[in-house]
């Protein structure tokens, strides 16, 4: 495995491309891991509950809001990156139960060499494919399954289907949540599909995003959370307006207006999510 490290970053190649680990100027003992230059995770390895971007801290609020403050969960992690979010459940959850799972083994270990999280029994981290994970889980097994997978900053067609969220379903508890990072610009015809398809299974839902992205105005991330129970859409609402970028929340007849007439995705018609416009990322060097 190739690696270089300048005087303020490390270059490594890992299994699905080149990943970069830059420190973070304004916050000593942080870092933002990038694969191919597109930003993938941020994390404070002295304060976990630092979330930097945007749509980690709307999973994160979800999270802090579908159970008890401090009550531990079982949680799926679909996706690992540099476990941001795994590190939060650690941190604001004690005793929760966790396991992520990521297809890049080079990357899982390039974060555990560089980025250690802190050493927990509950928490374990496999080598593996999403939809393989989500075949082996038991029925009912998870109180959330948090999806944000990405490769070449697009999410793969098999973690997009109708088939993959009957899955997911399947593994969830009763009253279990779904949490999707849907990243999608105009004219959305990826992230309303997303709503349609993942509601055929889980049909209480929100959305929750800027208000330019959820009006098709620019690209961005978007937030899906979908149960067979009522997600609990004041709070996300409040918690979307006083974020540092505030958001909004889409739900009921609104959210129903924005999947309107999007078809259902099904394996044998999946692709991959919409790509990023170029040159829309960059992180300060």
């Amino acid at each position: 495995m190739g690696r270089r490290r300048g005087a303020d970053r490390a270059v490594t190649q890992v299994d699905t491309g080149q990943a970069e680990l830059v420190p973070d100027p304004d916050r000593p003992g942080s870092w933002t891991l990038l694969l191919d230059g597109a930003p993938q995770s941020h994390v404070d390895l002295t304060d976990p509950t630092h979330l930097e971007f945007e749509y980690v801290r709307r999973l994160a609020a979800a999270i802090d809001l579908v159970a008890p403050a401090g009550a531990p969960l079982r949680v799926l992690h679909l996706g690992g990156g540099a476990l941001t979010l795994p590190r939060y459940v650690q941190a604001t959850r004690p005793g929760s139960t966790q396991r992520v799972s990521e297809v890049d083994g080079a990357l899982v270990e390039l974060v555990r060499r560089e980025l250690p999280w802190p050493a927990d029994p509950r928490l374990r981290v496999r080598v593996a494919d999403a939809r393989a994970t989500l075949a082996s889980s038991r029925d009912g097994s998870y109180d959330v399954v948090v999806a944000d997978v990405f490769a070449g900053a697009r999410t793969p067609a098999h973690l997009t289907s109708a088939e993959y969220a009957a899955e997911v379903a399947r593994v969830l508890r009763p009253d279990g949540y779904y949490l999707a990072n849907v990243a999608d610009g105009p004219p959305l015809r990826h992230a309303r599909g997303q709503v349609a398809t993942v509601r055929t299974v889980l049909p209480r839902a929100c959305l929750v995003g800027d208000a330019a992205v959820l009006r098709g105005r620019r690209y961005g991330n978007l937030v899906l959370v979908a149960s067979r129970v009522e997600p609990p859409v004041p709070e996300l609402t409040r918690r979307a307006a006083g974020d540092w970028f505030p958001g909004r929340v889409l739900a009921g007849a609104e959210l129903d207006r924005f999947a309107g007439g999007a078809p259902v995705v099904h394996d044998a018609d999946a692709t991959d999510s919409t790509p990023p416009p170029p040159g829309i990322f960059s992180v300060r060097r």
